[in-house]
Formats: C-alpha cells, structure tokens, sequence
C-alpha cells in the first residue's frame, strides 16, 4: 500500500471547509491540519474532519509530515502564504484568482519552477464535465458569448467581479481560443461594494475570434452560460442544467439555403471541486503538470488586469470631462 499524502488546508472559510472535506474523503490522503486565524472556526472544521488545527500557517513549514496544501484564503493574502509553502517545498493548490497583483503572480510561477513544485491554481469551471466535452466539439471559435450572474453576497467582495466573478470566463476563453488579445473594451459599475460590481467587456483576438462577457454579483437571478460560434456549428452551454446543445448546418437534397439541425447533450453532473483535487493529489503524486497551471492563472490574471484599468481609465475620463453648470433651481 504506498503511502498517503499529508494535505492541510489554509483557510476554513467556505471554499475551505469543502477543500477540507473532499481532502478527509480520500482514500490516498491524510487531511493533516486546517489553518484559520479564527481559532474557533479552526477548530470546528478540524473537529468536523477529524484533524487538528491551528492559527498560524507558518507552523506547518517546518513539518515535514506535509507534502501539499490547499490555500483558500481571501486573495490578498495568496501571495505571502503561497511563496512560504513553495519556499518550504510544499506543492500548492492555490484558489482563483492565483494573486492580487501580477508581480505575485509573476514571482510563485517562477518560485514553483525553480523549486520544482506543483503550482495548480483552482479555475474551477475547467473542471465541469461541459468544459472538458467541449474540447471534442471546438475547431475555430469565431464568436463567443458569455453570461456569470449571481445575487450579492459579501464573500468575495475584497475583489471586483472581475477578479471574483469573470476570471473563470477569462481562463476558459483563453484555453478555447489560444491567441492573444488585440483589442479591448469594457465598462463596469459598482452597486452594493465599493467595487466594480457589473462589468461587461469586448475582447477582439489575433486570431479574429471576437468574445464578449457579461459578469454580474448583484443579479436577482443566477446564470452561468456560454455560446461560441464556429465556422461549422454554434454551441450553447448552460453549467447550470450540465447540458450542451450543438447547431449544425445541414443540407437537404434540392434546396440551395442550409437548415439547423440541433442535438442536446445531457452531461453526467460531476463534483467539480472533487474533480479539482483529485486531479492535483494525481499532480502531487505522479509529478504531471496540473490542469490550470499557475502560468495559465497567471495569463487570466493579466487579461481580467487590463480590463479592470480599461474600466477605470473610461471612468475617470468620464468624470472628467463632466462639469456641472450652475442651475437656477438652486441659485434661484
């Protein structure tokens, strides 16, 4: 029987208590600590999964009873916690966005390079059954359309939605259509945060593939979808219903005009998270490149970046070109 891996978890908040779980579920791991600066919520997930806990991250790198650790932290703090793992030589499963600033994001894909550590970031549509069907059906996405709305809630706020809501588009786009970007425009709002909370943006690529994306946090309705459109077919997804329907152009004998022919595919419903860490215990294990590497990450983290600055730079602009003129109601 070969020997379990030993996994902590930083971060017993949402996403943590579930990285916590699935880590306590499997058969090839042992869930070794959970880490929150929350001494009490540290101790009621640990007691949950039956481990121990502790406060402070720091004291699991010097144990060398840990192999790999998942940080599930608010994103400002990815950058510190993740560089001391890699440095201590521990393999990281990092939640999304990979960092707050590209240069974090910079330094732990060169800093797992040369520690020769696995460095997977947690992009976690990649790993919807709808995502990885699709990789069969795509040959040449022309336009591509998507749509991530979801009701406010305070989790996840220390970001905008760009950063919280749209990267997860970002990453998937980028991995269809593997060009870079030639063009961008975009505008956002904030509404209950002091952040951009709406934000829709244009982006034309190299390669004449034209996506436009939609990312909303203060929607009464949930949506997660997205269409591409290719030479040869359109193809609607919806992650929510784990169906995908795929028009074709067909051709009926005699006539000169082609029809659409439609077929829906029903998908097997997977845990995606599940899915997420199976496949980085495997990355840990066997020592094979992760699904969305921390360079991948780090490419969503540049394009959601530069669409953030394009929205404030249209703002500012906006702000000041306007210049109220003295009205009478007020002056009357």
């Amino acid at each position: 029987m070969s020997k379990k891996l030993n996994i902590a978890v930083i971060g017993a908040g949402y996403l943590g208590n579930f990285h916590s779980e699935k880590y306590s579920q499997h058969s090839s791991v042992q869930l070794v600590s959970v880490v929150d600066v929350q001494e009490e919520r540290a101790k009621e997930i640990a007691a949950k999964y039956n481990t121990s806990s502790t406060t402070d991250y720091k004291t699991l790198l010097g144990d060398k009873r840990v192999d790999a650790v998942s940080i599930a932290t608010p994103t400002d703090t990815h950058y510190e916690i993740a560089r001391s793992c890699l440095e201590a030589g521990i393999d990281v499963l990092i939640e999304k966005p990979i960092a707050h600033k590209i240069w974090q994001a910079e330094e732990l894909v060169r800093l797992a390079q040369a520690k020769g550590r696995i460095l997977q970031v947690g992009h976690l549509e990649r790993f919807n059954s709808a995502i990885q069907k699709l990789s069969a059906i795509l040959t040449k996405p022309l336009f591509i359309e998507c749509h991530r709305l979801h009701s406010f809630v305070q989790r996840g706020t220390e970001v905008d939605v760009v950063l919280d809501l749209m990267i997860h588009d970002l990453d998937i786009i980028l991995s269809m259509v593997r060009s870079d970007v030639s063009k961008i425009d975009a505008v956002g709002v904030a509404v209950l945060s002091s952040l951009i909370d709406i934000a829709n943006v244009r982006l034309q690529f190299k390669s004449d593939c034209v996506a436009n994306i939609t990312a909303s946090r203060v929607s009464l309705k949930s949506m997660r979808k997205i269409r591409i459109f290719q030479p040869d077919c359109y193809v609607s997804v919806d992650f929510q219903k784990a169906t995908i329907e795929i028009y074709k152009k067909t051709f009926t004998e005699g006539d000169s005009a082609p029809e659409l022919s439609a077929e829906t595919l029903s998908l097997e419903r997977k845990d995606a998270l599940r899915e997420e860490i199976d496949a980085f215990i495997d990355s840990v294990k066997f020592r094979t490149k992760p699904l969305v590497s921390g360079l991948e990450a780090l490419d969503a983290l540049k394009l959601a970046q530069q669409i953030v600055s394009h929205i404030q730079q249209k703002t500012s602009k906006s702000i000041s070109h306007f210049s109220p003129q003295p009205s009478s109601v007020f002056h009357g």
